[in-house]
């Protein structure tokens, strides 16, 4: 497995200059970082994929959608929106030299329409089918993030971001999963693993309040058994949030220190992430 940190860790705002991040992930030893591309686009993606190269840093990606670009539109229009901005999003990966871009991609952030949650799906799923024909020429894979209902009544569950993925009929497009989103949502976040088998495209680790790994009370030994049962040798990232008062904070609705320092966090993740899940 690669073990990598979101940036998002140190950022006060999506479109920090993310040099001195990038140093620091690689001065504590992570293998690399994954840049939210909600402030970065093909203009940035150069510079830093040879700030990454030099430091022998590999990159990821993340986005999110919002309203004006929802895939589960009844709306062509906005369809095609959700479209030009995944498109866009898949160049950027490329650009940055990355492989793996993931997210909030199958619905937008804070739109809940339960009632016609059958519908939206099926949507969605035709939406990014349409991608796939990209993803294959760039290499990107695309993975659906199953995220709390707090954020999204579309796919809550490993089950639920599962079924669209196989929907889609492409196979570059799998599952995001995360350990604080399952730690709400799921009975048996180790089960659910299992479960996504070889549709895992990514990995989010942070504890049960969103700060260090090994430091509240979810089962991460659990789910790295679950991982190795089903063969998973892909990325393994600290999405960790816990400084308040930054717009990227209010964003993900961190209202006071989860961790003292981020760069502490970072470093003490790691070394539990290599120890649980090597």
């Amino acid at each position: 497995m690669k073990f990598g940190i979101h940036a998002g860790l140190w950022m006060r705002s999506w479109s920090d200059d993310l040099a001195p991040i990038l140093e620091a992930a690689a001065d504590i030893g992570f293998d690399g970082v994954e840049l939210s591309l909600l402030g970065i686009g093909l203009d940035r993606a150069a510079d830093l994929r040879r700030q990454a190269q030099a430091l022998g840093l590999e990159l990821t990606c993340s986005t999110g959608l919002g309203a004006d670009a929802d895939p589960t539109s009844d709306d062509p229009a906005v369809r095609a929106r959700a479209e030009a901005v995944l498109a866009e999003a898949i160049a950027t990966t490329q650009a940055l030299g990355a492989a793996s871009l993931a997210g909030v991609v199958a619905a937008p952030w804070g739109v809940f329409e339960p009632a016609r949650k059958a519908d939206r799906a099926a949507r969605a799923a035709e939406t990014l089918g349409r991608l796939d024909g990209r993803l294959r020429d760039s290499g990107v894979r695309l993975g659906i993030e199953a995220i709390n209902r707090f954020e999204t009544d579309l796919t809550n569950t490993a089950a639920e971001a599962v079924a669209i993925a196989e929907a889609t009929g492409s196979a570059q497009i799998g599952v995001l999963l995360d350990t604080f989103h399952m730690n709400i949502e799921e009975k048996d976040p180790a089960a659910a693993i299992q479960a996504t088998g070889d549709r895992l495209s990514h990995f989010h680790v942070s504890d049960n309040d969103r700060g260090v790994p090994g430091s509240g009370r979810y089962d991460f030994a659990a789910s790295a058994a679950a991982l190795r049962a089903i063969g998973y040798r892909g990325w393994v990232t600290a999405e960790m949030f816990v400084v308040p008062g930054h717009s990227t904070s209010a964003d993900l609705n961190i209202w006071r220190a989860i961790e003292a320092d981020p760069t502490k966090a970072a470093r003490n993740a790691l070394s539990f992430m290599k120890r649980v899940f090597s």
